[in-house]
């Protein structure tokens, strides 16, 4: 019988009321404290040259070995403790071993996504007063640097296979700090994890050590639902999203497969392979899951879905959920007993869409969907346990009444300490002891909550506030037959004067495609139904292009109203 990686009940426990746990030492406290330390949790994956999928596992003793290692290179080139540092590499495990060595020596990772534009990446790295850089190929940063004297350099720029090729005892001078690895004080910065950039140049976010951690202690002794859990790690693995993940993961022991690429064709087969019970991602990716032909055999296991950041669509949501298979009762693994016995199986899955941020710490809301859900377009439920309030507020601070539409905000330890370099920033989110989120919501009789836009993107019309979230979700909903995906924009009126609303759309593969009078017609119809405005326009996203993301998946709405600006006023397109 294999030996399963996942820690005892009672370790799990321990860790729930360990006061020195946290962000920067999560590897540490599982590997010292989990006797299954020596067997493989968290996979990577690879394909062979028939093209078949290869897994391969590394153990707790696996990781801190390759922590250290990554550590001695980073100590031998001088980086000291507080010090940031830029990891600019691809996605996957390759980040978070960075990230461990980093915070193993009490230095600071500013992890970036490497689909990050390399333009936008340099304005950051220069924000952050990055020390060094690592990078998958640093030669066009390498010309930047010097094609720019008057650009701050960071001390070395180098390729990560430098570190990976780097063996400590071919280097007799390199040594580890006394102290190693690093015990970090409560408030200590662990990490900057940028924004996405959707509303223009990303925010560094401090992640501090008990903070990104306060929350996630029930999840301990309630997450995973079954022993033989496994969970698909889609985040993003240089966000909060995909750290926070494998930070549960970890101490938990819980199988993992920390993936590379977000991408159906690239995830299909290894869903195959792994046959994961949980999958936890960013919405992008479960559009391309809910998009054609089901992946049946993939998620023949499923029986949650995790999505945090943006919302996902209900128009995606319930096309997941009639894959895979759950237990009789399951209802939100973390909130269940580990030893809950199974009364059976029904079929079809369950849909957690956790409303977070890297600002929040973690996913703060979460609404479940099931087969058998009615639909409730918006709606991210409650707040969870880790909230001590939750408001929709005027902007004054004000509480508004029930049913208003207003500013999200929170009261949370879990919320970050604020900017980095930027504490004029931090305050701006601040209100009288609440952290706002950047969202409009308002909540309903039950204390429920509904996330109706960013409050960079509500569309101002002659006829009041237009929320582009809830005409997105009509149209995913109820005309999903032609849109596979989509965005509601605000556009300058023919007068110049207010804005309409505009939606820019994604069309099935394959759908016989209207006219964008046609479509608009229908769209309109089925918006009117729902009592909500009219669409000035639809645009027919004909390529990529029409329809940009940024480094997350998501759509990136200020590039949209600028490209289309011009619409209804008679000038010339961006």
């Amino acid at each position: 019988m294999t030996t399963s990686p996942i820690a005892p009940l009672a370790v799990r426990q321990q860790f729930m009321t360990d006061p020195a746990l946290g962000a920067g030492n999560f590897l540490q406290k599982a590997l010292e404290a989990n006797p299954n330390n020596t067997v493989p949790y968290a996979f990577t994956h690879t394909t062979d040259h028939r093209g078949q999928v290869v897994l391969r596992g590394h153990s707790l003793r696996d990781l801190a070995a390759l922590r250290d290692r990554y550590a001695h290179w980073y100590r031998a080139n001088g980086v000291e403790q507080g010090e940031p540092v830029a990891v600019y590499v691809g996605e996957g495990l390759e980040p978070l071993l960075h990230f461990l060595a980093l915070t193993a020596l009490g230095a600071v990772p500013a992890l970036i996504n490497n689909a990050m534009p390399e333009r936008t990446a340099l304005r950051y790295i220069d924000h952050v007063g990055a020390v060094g850089l690592v990078a998958d190929d640093p030669t066009r940063l390498v010309a930047a640097y010097r094609a720019d004297p008057n650009r701050r350099r960071p001390r070395f720029i180098v390729p990560a296979a430098e570190i990976r090729a780097y063996d400590p005892l071919d280097d007799p001078g390199a040594a580890l700090p006394d102290g190693y690895p690093h015990e970090h004080a409560a408030d200590e910065v662990v990490a900057l994890i940028h924004s996405s950039g959707t509303t223009g140049t990303p925010k560094s976010t401090m992640l501090a050590h008990h903070q990104f951690w306060a929350g996630k202690e029930p999840r301990m002794e309630r997450f995973p639902a079954s022993p033989d859990d496994r969970l698909m790690s889609l985040m993003p693995h240089t966000h909060a999203g995909g750290l926070s993940y494998f930070l549960t993961a970890t101490l938990l022991g819980l199988p993992t497969v920390v993936m590379s690429d977000w991408r159906r064709t690239v995830v299909e087969p290894v869903m195959e392979a792994f046959q994961p019970t949980m999958v936890a991602s960013f919405p992008r990716t479960f559009v391309e899951l809910a998009t054609g032909e089901p992946p049946t055999r993939a998620a023949a296991k499923v029986h949650s879905w995790f999505n945090t950041g943006d919302g996902a669509h209900y128009g995606h949501i319930r096309r997941l959920v009639r894959l895979g298979e759950r237990p009789a009762g399951l209802i939100k693994p973390w909130l269940l007993p580990r030893d809950r016995e199974a009364e059976g199986a029904l079929p079809g899955s369950q849909f957690i869409d956790g409303l977070g941020s890297s600002e929040m710490g973690m996913a703060l809301f979460g609404q479940v969907t099931t087969p058998e859900t009615e639909r409730n377009d918006r709606c991210v439920g409650k707040p969870t346990e880790a909230v001590t309030a939750a408001a929709v507020l005027a902007a004054d601070g004000r509480e508004v009444p029930v049913g208003t539409v207003g500013l999200l905000a929170v009261k949370t330890p879990s919320r970050t300490p604020g900017y980095w370099n930027d504490p004029e920033l931090t305050r701006s989110f601040e209100l009288d002891g609440y952290w706002l989120t950047g969202d409009v919501a308002r909540t309903d009789e039950e204390g429920n909550f509904y996330h109706l836009d960013r409050t960079v993107d509500v569309i101002d019309t002659e006829d009041g506030p237009v929320y582009s979230l809830p005409a997105e979700e009509v149209l995913l909903a109820d005309c999903g037959d032609l849109v596979q995906d989509c965005a509601v924009v605000g556009v300058p009126s023919a007068n110049g004067s207010l804005h309409v609303p505009v939606a820019v759309v994604r069309m099935q593969p394959g759908a016989v495609e209207p006219s964008a009078d046609e479509l608009r017609e229908r769209a309109n119809k089925e918006l009117a139904a729902a009592g909500l405005a009219p669409l000035a326009a639809v645009i027919v996203a004909g390529d990529p292009d029409g329809f940009p993301t940024g480094v997350t998946g998501k759509v990136l709405k200020r590039e949209l109203r600028t490209r289309w600006a011009t619409l209804f006023t008679g000038g010339v397109r961006g």
